[in-house]
Parts: structure tokens; C-alpha cells; sequence
């Protein structure tokens, strides 16, 4: 099956030889080359990565003329692309995430808060084991037909020491999420309504409401880009 990226592989170099400082971001962040990076061309690319030529000033001269030597790095597209329209969304995205971890730009402000419909997800967990938990004891007395589940799964299939050991690993993950999601809401400048709403949000539902916070900051981090491009 023919790579429609590689096939506009001239293009797009063309098109990126505008944009010397994204390209040196790639070299330096998702290339994981040291030190100065005075300049870099993007050579190639295909649905796969893209070799980019970097130069640094420390390099020796390759000439009289005092050019500094060429070398070149592959940087892979994780995961790859599907087609040519995702070219320009996967470099914009790659770009921010270079600026963000090299400290050339200013963490975008969050100002709103988003509750994602994936949160029935881990509500759903959290309800049954809830249900599971504050099931009455199974004794001599007769219990309600609506805990025969629990009592089946605390008594029968699972040990009843499991169901603390399952509250301890709950706690302690959605408290380190939390605490990251509170690391993200003074980094992006959030107002305090916004941020306990995020922070509370993350502390309570966990990992899918992490995962939409980051996609929104890295969505605010490429409209700052586009807007300075």
C-alpha cells in the first residue's frame, strides 16, 4: 500500500524549512540530542517518523567557509500516521509538546472545566463497589434479596479481606492523580473554582477525567500556536 505522507515527503519538507525553530524543537525534545542546536532541516518523512538534519555550534567545521557538520536523526511517529490529513494535527501536537517540555513557551491558562461522559465508566465501579462493601452481614437473620450478589461475591467467590485491600489501591491512586491534577491546575493558571472542580473531579473519577484534562491543555497549547503562527 503506496505511503501518502512519504509521497509528499518534498512538500511538506518545503513547506517546514519556514519553521526552523519547530524543527529544532523536534531535534532536540523527541531526538534527545544535548547541548546547542543552531539549526535543522527536515530531510524526509513518511507515515512512520521523519529524518531531520540538525547542526550544532560545538560541531567541527566542515569547510573553510567555517559550516558547522551536518548529522541526522530519525524521529518515529508514536503511533504512526494513518493518512496525510493527520500530518498537520500530529506535527502541531508534537510541536507543543516539545515547547512545553523544553520551557520555550508559557503553559496555556485553563479557565473552564469539562466533565467527560467516560467518567460512567469508573462511577459504575466505584457504585458497585460501594454495594459490595456496605453489604450487612450474612448470618442467622434474613437479609433483603438486593444484597445476594454481594454476599456471594464477599463470601463465596472472593475473600472478604480482598474488598479493603481494593479501597486501600483506590485511595492511594486517585490521591496521586489528584495530586498531579493539582500540580497541572497551578501550572495552567487555573482560578480556584475551576481548579477544585478539576482537582475534585480527578480525585473522585480518576483516570478518565486526568486523560480529558491533558487532551484540553494540549488542544489550548496548539490554538497558541496556530494563533502565533
Amino acid at each position: 500500500m503506496a505511503d501518502l505522507v512519504a509521497e509528499r515527503s518534498g512538500f511538506l519538507c518545503t513547506y517546514m524549512s519556514s519553521h526552523p525553530d519547530t524543527l529544532v524543537a523536534y531535534v532536540k525534545h523527541f531526538g534527545k540530542v544535548e547541548g546547542r542546536v543552531s539549526s535543522a532541516k527536515m530531510l524526509s518523512i513518511d507515515s512512520k517518523g521523519m529524518d531531520l538534519e540538525y547542526r550544532r555550534t560545538k560541531d567541527p567545521p566542515s569547510s573553510a567557509a567555517g559550516k558547522t557538520q551536518g548529522r541526522v536523526v530519525r524521529v518515529e511517529f508514536d503511533p504512526p500516521l494513518l493518512g496525510y490529513e493527520e500530518v498537520k494535527p500530529r506535527l502541531l501536537a508534537m510541536k507543543a509538546d516539545a515547547d512545553e517540555a523544553l520551557g520555550t513557551v508559557k503553559a496555556p491558562q485553563i479557565t473552564h472545566f469539562e466533565l467527560p461522559f467516560q467518567i460512567w465508566t469508573t462511577a459504575f465501579a466505584l457504585l458497585f463497589l460501594i454495594y459490595t462493601t456496605c453489604a450487612p452481614p450474612r448470618g442467622g437473620r434474613p437479609t433483603a434479596p438486593f444484597w445476594w450478589l454481594a454476599h456471594a461475591l464477599r463470601h463465596d467467590v472472593f475473600p472478604d479481606a480482598l474488598f479493603p485491600a481494593v479501597w486501600a489501591f483506590v485511595l492511594v491512586v486517585h490521591g496521586a492523580e489528584g495530586a498531579y491534577a493539582a500540580t497541572l491546575a497551578r501550572k495552567h493558571r487555573m482560578p480556584w473554582h475551576i481548579a477544585a472542580a478539576w482537582v475534585g473531579s480527578v480525585t473522585v473519577f480518576g483516570l478518565p477525567v486526568l486523560l480529558r484534562l491533558r487532551h484540553l491543555i494540549k488542544q489550548e497549547r496548539i490554538e497558541s500556536i496556530m494563533k502565533g503562527h
